[in-house]
């Protein structure tokens, strides 16, 4: 830092904001880097416009155009005791340090920050464009302000000040090795992964892989109990991430709770996207997915119906699926969980925004006739929904303070990302958020056959979470009128994994019950009554309302027709795709 007359308070800033300006200047170059976004090419989502290259392009415009007026303007505030009381919003953890509150000099970088912000939000929100624009403008307004927060910046930052001094710059020298290492990686490294191993303490239900084609594996879980239900429960779980997600852990699995309730359960594991199958598209993943994987379940068991139950994407994929059955005139199906899934895409929430028409051709013209959509640029997108959480925050604890990541078993799943095909994306893209058409009658023709939702008759099953910010609870709550019959909705309370992965044994969080579904989304829940507790309780009890008995549990698994290949969780999932 160059020499300061003694005395000089604003020489004195403007040669610390002239510092962090160099200092963060190498800082996003390196971040950039490491996050594989530099450059102008097609964003995760497949826009052209990437709002995290522009966030730390308008980083650097910001501090250039601001760093005068906070010399002045902070000079006048400790001579003057001018008062701020802007406050960070309810669960804002970026300021929760004391000195954002005790120092005036992070007081007034903080109160300006917060006051620039509600400007740039006040100002899009009264922008005169179409209601769509806005929410895009909204969103990308939201990037730039997560982005240009000052505790993004080692020299705004006073944790990041402090804890370098206390640790005689060896914070600075692990945040740098952090970021060297997450450059190699081409991602940010949220958890520590070495704490967990896919088949020794994630994915640990018992059973075996009776089935596999190139797309996917299919388990069959041990029994735990002496008989189990004669309808057997097929689970698609979403094809953008690892199927562990619901079977995390002992104690922790929807997988093991549904054996220990006596269910006979099969799970399909999607492979993600490697060269060789690059080229599958929408009617490979129903084909090859649950409308096998049903039939497989089918024949080992010897019924002709099984349960099956969604998650996300895989919800989507198995009722198209149940729509290909229908379709065909065949009764598969003894009824239907969807977990918050999405069939009408009218509104999609903040994901949404993030594709247009431009985007989808633009991924049609490279990778629709074959390629692959790498896993980490999905990752990276459904990041940027909850920056501040997601993003910013390892950002400044790993590279900026040296942190060593925690040992969390969810972000360790959230990090394992899965590629996919690209022509299988971008269907789905162009059908879903796009144009909305597999809700249409007839509108789409899968595997052969024009699809209407509204012919699958089997009884249906629906779980929404409050808080979720990739499938809005009122989305998830018109399924009830596009297919099944007899639909009972539940809506859990906390966010989109968090409200699913919710063991009765923690006696955690709460749901809604309302059996009026007439209504309204909004009137649904001023009549529902709160339960405490998990909604799994309910599932369970629904469910076994529909099944057929119980028979004494297999001894083995597999059957005549289909051997144990090798034991659960199999191979397909510990594939990396980063």
């Amino acid at each position: 830092m160059e020499k300061i007359p003694p005395g000089d308070p604003s020489a004195y800033l403007e040669s610390l904001m002239k510092a962090g300006q160099q200092s963060m200047k190498q800082f996003d170059d390196g971040l950039a880097a490491a996050l594989g976004v530099r450059g102008k090419g097609p964003s995760p989502i497949g826009q052209s416009f990437s709002p995290f290259t522009f966030a730390m392009d308008m980083q650097r415009e910001y501090l250039t155009q601001f760093w005068r007026f906070w010399n002045k303007s902070l000079v006048r505030t400790l001579s003057f005791g001018m008062n701020v009381t802007t406050q960070p919003a309810r669960g804002d953890k970026r300021f929760k340090d004391d000195a954002w509150q005790e120092t005036p000099y992070y007081d007034f970088l903080k109160q300006s920050y917060l006051l620039a912000s509600k400007q740039l939000s006040e100002f899009v929100d009264h922008a005169q464009v179409d209601d769509k624009t806005r929410l895009q403008l909204r969103f990308h307004a939201r990037q730039f302000i997560d982005a240009m927060s000052p505790s993004n910046f080692p020299a705004t930052n006073p944790e990041v000040i402090r804890t370098a001094i206390q640790t005689r710059s060896a914070s600075l020298s692990a945040g740098i090795k952090n970021l060297i290492e997450d450059i190699q990686k081409g991602r940010i490294t949220r958890v520590d992964e070495s704490a967990f191993e896919v088949g020794g303490n994630l994915a640990i239900t018992p059973g075996f892989v009776v089935f596999e084609n190139e797309l996917i594996q299919l388990s069959q879980y041990t029994p735990q109990t002496p008989d189990v239900e004669k309808t057997p429960l097929l689970i698609v779980p979403p094809c953008i991430n690892k199927y562990y997600l619901l079977d995390l852990g002992a104690g922790n699995s929807f997988v093991e709770y549904a054996v220990a309730q006596g269910h006979h359960v099969f799970l399909i594991s999607w492979r993600s996207a490697v060269p060789e199958i690059g080229h599958l598209g929408w009617d490979d993943y129903l084909r090859l997915g649950p409308l096998k994987a049903i039939d497989v379940v089918r024949d080992i068991v010897n019924v002709d119906e099984v349960h099956a139950l969604g998650f996300c994407v895989g919800g989507t994929i198995l009722s198209c699926a149940a729509g290909v059955l229908a379709g065909r005139g065949e009764r598969k199906l003894a009824t239907i969980t969807l977990l918050t899934t999405m069939l009408d895409f009218k509104d999609t929430g903040d994901i949404g925004l993030l594709i247009d028409e431009g985007s989808v051709v633009l991924r049609e013209a490279t990778i629709g006739r074959g390629g692959i959509l790498p896993g980490k640029e999905l990752a990276f997108t459904f990041g940027t929904l909850r920056a501040n959480d997601l993003i910013w925050r390892y950002v400044v604890d790993s590279y900026l303070k040296g942190a060593t990541p925690d040992a969390f078993d969810l972000l360790y799943w959230d990090s394992d990302s899965v590629s996919l095909p690209g022509p299988m994306y971008c269907w789905y893209t162009r059908n879903t958020y796009l144009e909305n058409n597999i809700k249409e009658p007839g509108k789409t023709t899968q595997c052969g056959v024009p699809v209407d939702l509204s012919r699958v008759k089997a009884p249906l099953y629906i779980l929404a979470s409050r808080e979720d910010h990739i499938v809005p609870w009122q989305s998830a709550y018109l399924s009830k009128d596009l297919i099944g019959k007899d639909p009972r909705f539940v809506l859990a309370a906390s966010g989109h994994v968090a409200g699913v992965i919710n063991p009765p044994a923690r006696n955690k969080r709460s749901h809604w019950l309302n059996d009026d579904l007439t209504c309204e989304a909004k009137d649904w829940l001023e009549a529902a009554e709160e339960k405490s507790g998990s909604w799994w309780l309910d599932w369970d009890f629904w469910i076994k309302r529909h099944s057929s008995g119980r028979t004494p549990a297999p001894v083995q698994a597999g059957s005549a027709g289909y051997h144990i290949i090798e034991p659960a969780p199999g191979r397909y999932v510990k594939q990396k795709s980063n």
